[in-house]
């Protein structure tokens, strides 16, 4: 008699919840637009944004070593998108002005 073996499943330890990358990405949504909001220039805006991105950052390598890797992929998401939104802020102004604004 054949003995059929059956195929191991394999689970991830620590899922990815999509309602924990949510949150991650709110949270972190929060923050960034409380710190760009200290800048009352463009250049400040900047500023502001890369500290609060980068502090955001070690957060997100925190979760992911430490706590939840949803969270963490949220933060650092929702960073990228900021950091983005900042630099087409400054390529915007140049084009606007001619000159870099920075």
């Amino acid at each position: 008699m054949t003995q059929t073996r059956m195929r191991p499943t394999l689970r991830e330890p620590h899922p990815v919840r999509p309602w924990a990358v949510v949150a991650g990405a709110l949270a972190a949504g929060v923050w960034l637009l409380s710190f760009g909001m200290f800048g009352t220039t463009l250049g400040g805006y900047v500023a502001w944004t890369l500290v609060a991105g980068l502090l955001a950052w070690a957060a997100a390598l925190a979760l992911s070593r430490y706590g939840d890797r949803g969270v963490a992929a949220g933060v650092a998401a929702a960073t990228g998108v900021a950091w983005t939104a900042a630099a087409l802020s400054v390529v915007a102004e140049w084009i606007r002005r001619g000159a870099w604004p920075l």
